[in-house]
């Protein structure tokens, strides 16, 4: 499968390298806004075409799909344009900056008969699995909570400051715990109750999110870019927790029962990046004929966009043109 990737920034560089470990699928293409910049990005990776402009890989004909990995205000023209030539998409999270974006990218999509997904790689990973695993063992007993947190000090990254490119810890952070969640609990959310520390450019520097379910469960959720967290997913039940270590790539799952005596542990298997899932993924459905993929299906993409839009509104943030 050859893949085109739109963009040529820090996340672009990552997924050359996965692609570059993978033998199913390969680096075919680059485009970026300047062509010196996706000669170099080219030949660093060993990628045979670069473009200057998105247009051109928008209409090379052997690309098979196009991975976006721009700024988050860029996805939905960028996707429009993308499928109307006919191309498969694998979009960078968030996949858009708002549900209303995300439900007339994924219709375009479906009319086109393309497939079109999110790259919320923890989505496709198989200790995503294995977790859900441990959980229906019952080892814990009844399932009450969970929480999760991750924040990078990363507000000095030009995007992440910019209310324009739909920049804040929200959207390009918040939303792993969001689909921690979402993953483990399912979204049949009753309420949602939040708060926000606002950045010096107009966007949130950090947040404080609580899901709660119709069940009863209830998910403390924490997220920032102007300092570090554990990065820790935890599910608590009325007879231990599960912890996962790393809720943005899970770097192992250990249980504890009551007394916090580790009863249990699952290591992470290697991987090359832990984009390649996503990809992999990408692939099968493809070859398949599916417009979406399993593991992050059309109406979880807009589940989480339309949590995020809740919560924003809450926050009264809204971005340039919404």
């Amino acid at each position: 499968m050859n893949v085109g990737i739109l963009g040529a920034g820090g996340i672009a560089n990552l997924m050359a390298k996965t692609l570059n470990g993978m033998e199913t699928a390969k680096a075919y293409a680059v485009a970026a806004r300047d062509l010196h910049r996706a000669k170099d990005f080219a030949e660093k990776y060993g990628i045979s075409q670069a473009y200057g402009s998105y247009e051109e890989l928008y209409r090379d004909k052997n690309v098979d799909l196009i991975y976006i990995a721009t700024p988050i205000s860029h996805h939905f023209d960028q996707m429009k344009a993308a499928i109307l030539q006919g191309k498969n998409i694998l979009c960078e999270k968030a996949f858009t900056l708002n549900a209303a974006q995300a439900k007339e990218i994924l219709a375009l999509g479906k009319e086109k008969k393309v497939l079109v997904t999110e790259a919320i790689w923890t989505r496709y990973m198989p200790m995503r699995l294995t977790m859900d695993e441990v959980i229906a063992k019952g080892l814990i007993g009844e399932i009450k909570a969970l929480s999760a947190n991750l924040a990078y000090p990363v507000s000095k990254v030009e995007r992440l400051g910019s209310l324009d490119l739909g920049g804040g810890s929200l959207l390009d952070i918040g939303v792993y715990p969001i689909n921690f969640a979402l993953m483990h609990f399912g979204d049949k959310i009753k309420k949602i109750e939040t708060t926000m520390v606002p950045y010096t450019s107009g966007v949130d520097a950090a947040g404080n999110v609580n899901l709660i379910y119709d069940d009863g469960k209830i998910a403390f959720l924490q997220f920032g870019m102007t300092f570090r967290s554990d990065r820790r997913g935890i599910v608590y039940g009325d007879k231990g927790y599960i912890e996962s270590l790393n809720i943005n790539n899970y770097a192992g799952i250990r249980v504890y029962d009551v007394n916090d005596t580790l009863i249990a542990s699952f290591e992470t298997p290697p991987q090359v990046t832990g984009y390649e899932y996503e990809v992999e993924s990408c692939r099968k459905a493809i070859e398949a004929g599916t417009l979406e993929c399993p593991e992050m299906p059309h109406r979880e993409i807009i589940r989480v966009m339309e949590i995020m839009d809740q919560i924003r509104k809450i926050w009264g943030l809204e971005f340039p043109g919404e």
